[in-house]
Protein backbone atom coordinates (compact mmCIF):
# COMPACT_ATOMS: atom_id res chain seq x y z
CA UNK A 1 0.00 0.00 0.00
CA UNK A 2 1.35 3.62 -0.65
CA UNK A 3 1.14 6.48 1.53
CA UNK A 4 -1.40 9.27 0.56
CA UNK A 5 1.44 11.67 1.49
CA UNK A 6 2.98 10.97 -1.52
CA UNK A 7 -0.29 12.63 -3.06
CA UNK A 8 0.80 16.01 -4.87
CA UNK A 9 -0.12 18.54 -2.82
CA UNK A 10 -2.96 20.65 -4.42
CA UNK A 11 -2.08 24.90 -4.96
CA UNK A 12 -4.80 27.23 -3.45
CA UNK A 13 -6.12 29.35 -6.19
CA UNK A 14 -5.58 32.41 -3.50
CA UNK A 15 -1.66 31.76 -3.69
CA UNK A 16 -2.15 31.75 -7.28
CA UNK A 17 -3.50 34.94 -7.39
CA UNK A 18 -1.69 36.87 -4.45
CA UNK A 19 1.60 35.53 -6.60
CA UNK A 20 0.23 37.10 -9.93
CA UNK A 21 -0.90 40.08 -8.32
CA UNK A 22 2.68 40.78 -6.40
CA UNK A 23 4.82 40.34 -9.84
CA UNK A 24 1.89 42.47 -11.33
CA UNK A 25 3.06 45.31 -8.79
CA UNK A 26 6.75 44.55 -8.87
CA UNK A 27 6.67 44.55 -12.79
CA UNK A 28 4.88 47.63 -12.84
CA UNK A 29 7.18 49.83 -10.34
CA UNK A 30 10.27 48.33 -11.93
CA UNK A 31 9.42 49.35 -15.69
CA UNK A 32 8.89 52.67 -14.06
CA UNK A 33 5.66 53.88 -13.49
CA UNK A 34 5.33 56.62 -11.45
CA UNK A 35 2.94 57.24 -8.64
CA UNK A 36 1.21 60.26 -7.56
CA UNK A 37 2.62 60.52 -3.49
CA UNK A 38 5.73 58.84 -3.86
CA UNK A 39 7.41 59.39 -7.18
CA UNK A 40 10.79 58.20 -6.02
CA UNK A 41 9.16 54.24 -6.21
CA UNK A 42 10.35 54.46 -10.09
CA UNK A 43 14.12 54.75 -9.03
CA UNK A 44 14.44 52.46 -6.18
CA UNK A 45 15.87 49.39 -5.70
CA UNK A 46 14.14 46.03 -6.66
CA UNK A 47 13.68 44.98 -2.64
CA UNK A 48 12.14 48.30 -2.05
CA UNK A 49 9.65 47.87 -4.91
CA UNK A 50 9.15 44.38 -3.87
CA UNK A 51 7.96 45.70 -0.52
CA UNK A 52 5.86 48.42 -1.68
CA UNK A 53 3.90 45.58 -4.54
CA UNK A 54 3.63 43.93 -0.89
CA UNK A 55 2.08 47.15 0.71
CA UNK A 56 -0.84 46.82 -2.36
CA UNK A 57 -2.00 43.95 -0.15
CA UNK A 58 -2.83 46.00 3.05
CA UNK A 59 -3.03 49.42 2.29
CA UNK A 60 -4.01 49.06 -1.74
CA UNK A 61 -1.96 52.14 -3.19
CA UNK A 62 -3.20 54.65 -0.62
CA UNK A 63 -0.25 55.94 0.45
CA UNK A 64 1.72 55.93 -2.85
CA UNK A 65 -1.28 57.03 -4.36
CA UNK A 66 -2.30 56.75 -8.55
CA UNK A 67 -0.04 55.72 -11.28
CA UNK A 68 0.24 58.72 -13.01
CA UNK A 69 3.01 58.00 -15.52
CA UNK A 70 5.20 55.89 -17.45
CA UNK A 71 5.23 52.91 -20.47
CA UNK A 72 1.31 51.89 -21.01
CA UNK A 73 2.37 47.79 -20.32
CA UNK A 74 3.68 48.70 -16.82
CA UNK A 75 0.33 51.16 -15.92
CA UNK A 76 -1.56 48.26 -16.96
CA UNK A 77 -0.42 45.81 -14.62
CA UNK A 78 0.24 48.30 -11.96
CA UNK A 79 -3.35 49.23 -12.31
CA UNK A 80 -4.09 45.51 -11.95
CA UNK A 81 -2.29 44.87 -8.83
CA UNK A 82 -4.25 47.75 -7.37
CA UNK A 83 -7.46 46.81 -8.23
CA UNK A 84 -6.63 43.17 -7.64
CA UNK A 85 -5.07 42.97 -4.47
CA UNK A 86 -6.79 44.85 -1.86
CA UNK A 87 -9.59 42.76 -3.43
CA UNK A 88 -8.10 39.65 -2.58
CA UNK A 89 -6.85 40.41 0.47
CA UNK A 90 -10.43 41.55 1.57
CA UNK A 91 -11.93 38.44 0.53
CA UNK A 92 -9.96 36.27 2.00
CA UNK A 93 -10.88 38.06 4.98
CA UNK A 94 -14.51 38.02 4.91
CA UNK A 95 -14.14 34.05 3.61
CA UNK A 96 -12.45 33.71 6.92
CA UNK A 97 -14.99 35.31 8.87
CA UNK A 98 -18.27 33.50 7.32
CA UNK A 99 -15.82 30.39 8.41
CA UNK A 100 -15.69 31.38 11.97
CA UNK A 101 -19.61 31.95 11.96
CA UNK A 102 -20.67 28.93 10.36
CA UNK A 103 -17.72 26.84 9.38
CA UNK A 104 -19.10 23.57 8.19
CA UNK A 105 -22.13 25.09 5.95
CA UNK A 106 -20.14 26.99 3.94
CA UNK A 107 -17.69 24.40 3.40
CA UNK A 108 -20.39 22.46 1.84
CA UNK A 109 -22.58 24.59 0.10
CA UNK A 110 -20.22 24.78 -3.04
CA UNK A 111 -19.41 20.94 -2.93
CA UNK A 112 -20.29 19.10 -6.23
CA UNK A 113 -18.56 15.67 -7.63
CA UNK A 114 -17.70 14.92 -4.27
CA UNK A 115 -17.39 11.46 -2.28
CA UNK A 116 -19.47 11.69 0.99
CA UNK A 117 -17.74 8.72 3.62
CA UNK A 118 -20.09 8.01 6.85
CA UNK A 119 -18.02 7.12 9.50
CA UNK A 120 -14.62 8.22 11.08
CA UNK A 121 -13.20 4.98 12.38
CA UNK A 122 -10.15 2.38 11.11
CA UNK A 123 -12.42 1.45 7.93
CA UNK A 124 -13.32 4.93 6.97
CA UNK A 125 -9.30 5.09 7.15
CA UNK A 126 -8.72 2.62 5.16
CA UNK A 127 -10.91 3.80 2.26
CA UNK A 128 -9.65 7.02 2.31
CA UNK A 129 -6.03 5.03 1.89
CA UNK A 130 -7.42 3.25 -1.43
CA UNK A 131 -9.34 6.37 -2.67
CA UNK A 132 -6.44 9.09 -2.48
CA UNK A 133 -4.11 6.17 -4.33
CA UNK A 134 -6.25 6.00 -6.92
CA UNK A 135 -8.22 9.92 -6.85
CA UNK A 136 -5.90 12.55 -5.20
CA UNK A 137 -7.57 15.47 -6.23
CA UNK A 138 -11.74 14.32 -5.87
CA UNK A 139 -13.29 16.20 -2.66
CA UNK A 140 -14.19 14.04 0.61
CA UNK A 141 -16.60 14.90 3.17
CA UNK A 142 -15.95 12.76 6.06
CA UNK A 143 -19.05 12.62 8.35
CA UNK A 144 -19.49 11.65 12.19
CA UNK A 145 -22.01 11.72 14.41
CA UNK A 146 -19.57 13.13 17.04
CA UNK A 147 -16.09 14.87 16.69
CA UNK A 148 -13.68 12.14 16.42
CA UNK A 149 -10.20 12.55 18.87
CA UNK A 150 -7.72 15.12 18.03
CA UNK A 151 -5.37 12.59 16.43
CA UNK A 152 -7.87 11.23 13.49
CA UNK A 153 -9.75 15.07 12.57
CA UNK A 154 -5.53 15.88 11.79
CA UNK A 155 -5.31 12.58 9.92
CA UNK A 156 -8.39 13.14 8.02
CA UNK A 157 -7.57 16.83 6.66
CA UNK A 158 -3.93 16.43 6.56
CA UNK A 159 -3.40 13.68 5.30
CA UNK A 160 -6.73 12.75 3.35
CA UNK A 161 -7.22 16.43 2.32
CA UNK A 162 -11.10 15.54 3.75
CA UNK A 163 -13.24 17.78 5.10
CA UNK A 164 -15.12 16.92 8.51
CA UNK A 165 -18.55 17.31 8.90
CA UNK A 166 -20.27 16.57 12.22
CA UNK A 167 -24.17 15.69 11.96
CA UNK A 168 -26.96 12.47 11.40
CA UNK A 169 -27.11 11.15 8.81
CA UNK A 170 -30.31 9.88 9.30
CA UNK A 171 -31.84 13.79 9.57
CA UNK A 172 -33.00 14.68 5.40
CA UNK A 173 -32.10 18.68 6.12
CA UNK A 174 -28.41 17.51 7.32
CA UNK A 175 -28.31 15.39 4.00
CA UNK A 176 -29.34 18.44 2.20
CA UNK A 177 -26.26 20.01 3.67
CA UNK A 178 -23.84 17.32 2.33
CA UNK A 179 -25.17 18.10 -1.22
CA UNK A 180 -25.86 14.10 -1.75
CA UNK A 181 -27.92 15.15 -4.79
CA UNK A 182 -24.33 15.92 -6.30
CA UNK A 183 -21.78 13.45 -4.53
CA UNK A 184 -20.01 11.17 -7.16
CA UNK A 185 -20.22 8.06 -4.38
CA UNK A 186 -21.82 7.95 -1.04
CA UNK A 187 -19.69 5.26 1.43
CA UNK A 188 -21.97 4.29 4.37
CA UNK A 189 -18.83 2.93 7.11
CA UNK A 190 -20.30 2.88 10.56
CA UNK A 191 -20.09 0.47 12.59
CA UNK A 192 -23.99 1.05 13.54
CA UNK A 193 -25.47 -1.09 11.25
CA UNK A 194 -28.89 -0.51 12.03
CA UNK A 195 -28.83 3.42 11.59
CA UNK A 196 -26.81 3.51 8.69
CA UNK A 197 -29.95 1.26 7.19
CA UNK A 198 -32.00 3.52 8.10
CA UNK A 199 -29.70 6.32 6.71
CA UNK A 200 -30.16 4.81 3.45
CA UNK A 201 -33.57 4.94 3.65
CA UNK A 202 -33.71 8.14 4.02
CA UNK A 203 -31.63 9.06 1.25
CA UNK A 204 -32.86 6.48 -1.11
CA UNK A 205 -36.55 8.96 -0.56
CA UNK A 206 -34.41 12.01 -0.60
CA UNK A 207 -32.89 11.26 -4.32
CA UNK A 208 -34.52 9.01 -6.04
CA UNK A 209 -32.09 6.63 -7.98
CA UNK A 210 -28.98 7.23 -5.89
CA UNK A 211 -28.86 3.69 -4.73
CA UNK A 212 -26.68 3.04 -7.20
CA UNK A 213 -23.83 5.23 -6.05
CA UNK A 214 -24.53 4.14 -2.27
CA UNK A 215 -21.62 1.43 -0.73
CA UNK A 216 -23.13 0.52 2.81
CA UNK A 217 -20.84 -1.45 4.99
CA UNK A 218 -22.53 -3.83 7.54
CA UNK A 219 -20.36 -4.43 10.78
CA UNK A 220 -23.26 -7.27 11.96
CA UNK A 221 -23.21 -9.93 9.23
CA UNK A 222 -26.21 -12.02 10.52
CA UNK A 223 -28.18 -8.73 10.29
CA UNK A 224 -26.92 -8.29 6.56
CA UNK A 225 -27.87 -11.50 5.61
CA UNK A 226 -30.85 -11.19 7.39
CA UNK A 227 -31.77 -7.84 5.46
CA UNK A 228 -30.96 -8.78 2.45
CA UNK A 229 -34.19 -9.12 0.66
CA UNK A 230 -35.16 -5.56 1.83
CA UNK A 231 -35.64 -2.28 -0.28
CA UNK A 232 -32.59 -0.83 1.04
CA UNK A 233 -30.07 -3.89 0.58
CA UNK A 234 -31.70 -4.29 -2.70
CA UNK A 235 -31.60 -0.73 -4.26
CA UNK A 236 -27.68 -0.51 -3.08
CA UNK A 237 -24.33 -1.99 -2.70
CA UNK A 238 -23.99 -3.84 0.60
CA UNK A 239 -20.69 -5.53 2.38
CA UNK A 240 -19.12 -6.84 5.10
CA UNK A 241 -15.66 -6.10 5.70
CA UNK A 242 -15.15 -9.56 6.70
CA UNK A 243 -16.28 -10.88 3.67
CA UNK A 244 -14.10 -8.73 1.65
CA UNK A 245 -10.85 -9.77 4.40
CA UNK A 246 -12.30 -13.37 3.66
CA UNK A 247 -12.05 -13.18 -0.40
CA UNK A 248 -8.67 -11.92 0.10
CA UNK A 249 -7.50 -14.35 2.04
CA UNK A 250 -8.94 -17.43 0.06
CA UNK A 251 -8.10 -16.19 -3.34
CA UNK A 252 -4.98 -14.87 -2.35
CA UNK A 253 -3.24 -17.84 -0.24
CA UNK A 254 -5.50 -20.89 -0.28
CA UNK A 255 -6.99 -21.59 -3.77
CA UNK A 256 -3.08 -21.24 -4.54
CA UNK A 257 -2.50 -24.13 -2.07
CA UNK A 258 -5.36 -26.30 -3.15
CA UNK A 259 -4.31 -26.62 -6.91
CA UNK A 260 -0.33 -27.36 -5.78
CA UNK A 261 -1.79 -30.59 -3.42
CA UNK A 262 -2.91 -33.50 -4.32
CA UNK A 263 -6.03 -34.83 -3.38
CA UNK A 264 -8.41 -33.36 -1.23
CA UNK A 265 -7.59 -30.76 1.48
CA UNK A 266 -8.07 -30.40 5.30
CA UNK A 267 -8.89 -27.34 6.40
CA UNK A 268 -9.01 -26.08 10.14
CA UNK A 269 -10.55 -23.07 11.10
CA UNK A 270 -9.58 -21.99 14.88
CA UNK A 271 -12.16 -19.20 15.47
CA UNK A 272 -15.66 -19.04 14.31
CA UNK A 273 -16.49 -16.06 14.61
CA UNK A 274 -17.17 -13.55 12.06
CA UNK A 275 -14.00 -13.88 9.98
CA UNK A 276 -14.16 -17.77 10.35
CA UNK A 277 -17.56 -18.00 9.02
CA UNK A 278 -17.26 -15.88 5.71
CA UNK A 279 -13.72 -17.97 5.09
CA UNK A 280 -15.78 -21.13 5.23
CA UNK A 281 -18.19 -19.40 3.05
CA UNK A 282 -15.45 -18.20 0.45
CA UNK A 283 -14.22 -21.62 0.63
CA UNK A 284 -18.02 -23.15 -0.05
CA UNK A 285 -18.44 -21.14 -2.88
CA UNK A 286 -14.96 -20.81 -4.62
CA UNK A 287 -13.23 -24.31 -3.63
CA UNK A 288 -16.02 -26.50 -4.42
CA UNK A 289 -14.32 -30.39 -4.86
CA UNK A 290 -11.13 -29.21 -3.06
CA UNK A 291 -12.44 -29.77 0.79
CA UNK A 292 -12.14 -33.70 2.39
CA UNK A 293 -12.15 -32.11 5.73
CA UNK A 294 -13.01 -28.58 7.61
CA UNK A 295 -12.42 -29.07 10.72
CA UNK A 296 -14.25 -25.75 12.70
CA UNK A 297 -12.62 -25.03 16.76
CA UNK A 298 -14.75 -22.27 18.93
CA UNK A 299 -15.11 -21.50 22.15
CA UNK A 300 -18.71 -21.88 21.63
CA UNK A 301 -18.60 -23.66 18.09
CA UNK A 302 -21.96 -25.56 18.57
CA UNK A 303 -23.86 -21.89 19.09
CA UNK A 304 -22.51 -19.88 16.22
CA UNK A 305 -22.69 -23.43 13.83
CA UNK A 306 -26.07 -23.22 14.61
CA UNK A 307 -26.27 -19.45 14.23
CA UNK A 308 -24.24 -20.20 11.02
CA UNK A 309 -26.57 -22.25 9.66
CA UNK A 310 -29.27 -20.28 9.70
CA UNK A 311 -28.00 -18.30 7.38
CA UNK A 312 -25.83 -19.90 4.77
CA UNK A 313 -26.34 -23.50 3.50
CA UNK A 314 -23.61 -25.72 4.26
CA UNK A 315 -22.52 -27.98 1.75
CA UNK A 316 -22.31 -32.12 1.84
CA UNK A 317 -19.30 -32.27 -0.25
CA UNK A 318 -17.38 -32.02 2.22
CA UNK A 319 -16.99 -33.84 6.11
CA UNK A 320 -18.03 -31.15 9.18
CA UNK A 321 -16.03 -31.13 12.33
CA UNK A 322 -17.06 -29.04 15.44
CA UNK A 323 -14.94 -28.63 18.46
CA UNK A 324 -15.46 -26.84 21.41
CA UNK A 325 -13.11 -24.96 23.05
CA UNK A 326 -9.93 -22.58 23.12
CA UNK A 327 -7.20 -23.11 20.61
CA UNK A 328 -4.77 -22.59 23.81
CA UNK A 329 -6.09 -25.72 25.15
CA UNK A 330 -4.13 -28.78 24.07
CA UNK A 331 -6.96 -31.64 24.62
CA UNK A 332 -8.81 -30.12 21.53
CA UNK A 333 -5.87 -30.37 19.41
CA UNK A 334 -5.19 -34.11 20.55
CA UNK A 335 -9.42 -34.76 19.68
CA UNK A 336 -8.98 -32.92 16.24
CA UNK A 337 -5.60 -35.03 15.53
CA UNK A 338 -6.97 -38.32 16.70
CA UNK A 339 -10.58 -37.75 14.61
CA UNK A 340 -9.81 -36.28 11.83
CA UNK A 341 -6.08 -38.28 11.59
CA UNK A 342 -4.13 -35.90 10.61
CA UNK A 343 -0.44 -36.58 9.97
CA UNK A 344 2.34 -34.64 10.96
CA UNK A 345 3.96 -34.68 7.81
CA UNK A 346 0.89 -33.77 5.69
CA UNK A 347 0.89 -31.29 2.56
CA UNK A 348 -2.88 -30.96 1.82
CA UNK A 349 -3.47 -29.12 5.39
CA UNK A 350 -3.89 -25.17 6.04
CA UNK A 351 -4.39 -24.03 9.46
CA UNK A 352 -6.59 -20.60 9.78
CA UNK A 353 -6.35 -19.13 13.18
CA UNK A 354 -8.51 -16.33 12.80
CA UNK A 355 -9.99 -15.91 16.55
CA UNK A 356 -9.95 -12.82 18.12
CA UNK A 357 -7.62 -13.10 20.12
CA UNK A 358 -3.99 -11.99 17.96
CA UNK A 359 -1.47 -13.11 20.80
CA UNK A 360 -2.49 -17.10 20.77
CA UNK A 361 -3.13 -16.77 17.46
CA UNK A 362 0.49 -16.03 16.64
CA UNK A 363 1.66 -19.06 19.76
CA UNK A 364 -0.82 -21.37 18.27
CA UNK A 365 0.79 -20.55 14.78
CA UNK A 366 4.38 -21.38 16.52
CA UNK A 367 3.14 -24.64 18.08
CA UNK A 368 1.42 -25.67 14.95
CA UNK A 369 4.52 -24.97 12.67
CA UNK A 370 6.61 -27.48 14.76
CA UNK A 371 4.29 -30.15 14.94
CA UNK A 372 3.20 -29.72 11.35
CA UNK A 373 6.23 -28.74 8.85
CA UNK A 374 4.30 -29.09 5.75
CA UNK A 375 1.25 -27.34 6.43
CA UNK A 376 -0.39 -23.81 5.69
CA UNK A 377 -0.34 -22.11 8.68
CA UNK A 378 -2.30 -18.87 8.39
CA UNK A 379 -2.51 -16.26 11.50
CA UNK A 380 -4.57 -13.39 11.85
CA UNK A 381 -4.69 -10.24 13.18
CA UNK A 382 -6.29 -6.86 13.62
CA UNK A 383 -3.99 -4.23 11.81
CA UNK A 384 -0.55 -5.20 10.33
CA UNK A 385 2.26 -5.78 12.86
CA UNK A 386 6.02 -5.43 11.81
CA UNK A 387 6.63 -8.06 14.89
CA UNK A 388 4.33 -10.27 13.44
CA UNK A 389 5.57 -10.09 9.88
CA UNK A 390 9.06 -11.05 11.06
CA UNK A 391 8.12 -14.02 12.97
CA UNK A 392 5.96 -14.94 10.13
CA UNK A 393 8.74 -14.82 7.42
CA UNK A 394 11.28 -16.92 10.31
CA UNK A 395 8.82 -19.46 11.00
CA UNK A 396 6.80 -19.63 6.66
CA UNK A 397 3.68 -18.86 8.90
CA UNK A 398 1.38 -16.06 6.68
CA UNK A 399 0.37 -13.38 8.86
CA UNK A 400 -2.43 -11.66 7.22
CA UNK A 401 -4.13 -8.70 8.86
CA UNK A 402 -7.92 -7.79 8.45
CA UNK A 403 -7.15 -3.98 7.54
CA UNK A 404 -4.71 -4.89 4.90
CA UNK A 405 -6.78 -7.88 3.47
CA UNK A 406 -9.79 -5.26 3.14
CA UNK A 407 -7.68 -2.50 1.88
CA UNK A 408 -6.16 -5.08 -1.19
CA UNK A 409 -9.63 -6.31 -2.15
CA UNK A 410 -11.13 -2.87 -1.96
CA UNK A 411 -13.51 -2.78 -5.16
CA UNK A 412 -12.24 -0.62 -7.94
CA UNK A 413 -15.28 0.95 -9.00
CA UNK A 414 -16.28 2.07 -5.00
CA UNK A 415 -12.73 4.53 -5.65
CA UNK A 416 -12.26 5.23 -9.40
CA UNK A 417 -14.97 8.08 -9.84
CA UNK A 418 -15.61 9.60 -13.31
CA UNK A 419 -16.66 13.20 -12.74
CA UNK A 420 -20.19 13.88 -13.88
Amino acid sequence: MSSPSSRKPRISWRLLGAILFFFCGLAGFASGVIVSERPDVATAGLVAQAYYSLSLFVIGGVELGTPVSGPWPGMVLLWLAYFGSPVLAAWTLIEALLKSLSPQHFQLRKLRNHVVVIGAGDLTLSYLRVLRNHNPTVPVVVVSRALPAAPVVDELREEYDALLAVGDVTHEFFLRQLRVKHALRVVLLSDNSLRSYEAVSVLLNLVPGIGSRVVMHCANLRFMRSMHSTRVAQSCETFNSYSLAAYGLVHGHMLHRFQKSRGKDIVVLAGFGRFGQTVLEELQQHAKGELDTVAIIERDATRRVLVAEEQMVFSSDYRRCVYEGDISHPVVWQQLRQEVHIEADAYNLIFVLGTGQEEDNLRTALWLRRNYPNAMIIARSSKQSRFAEEVGSEHRIINVSIHELVEDNIPKHWVELASA
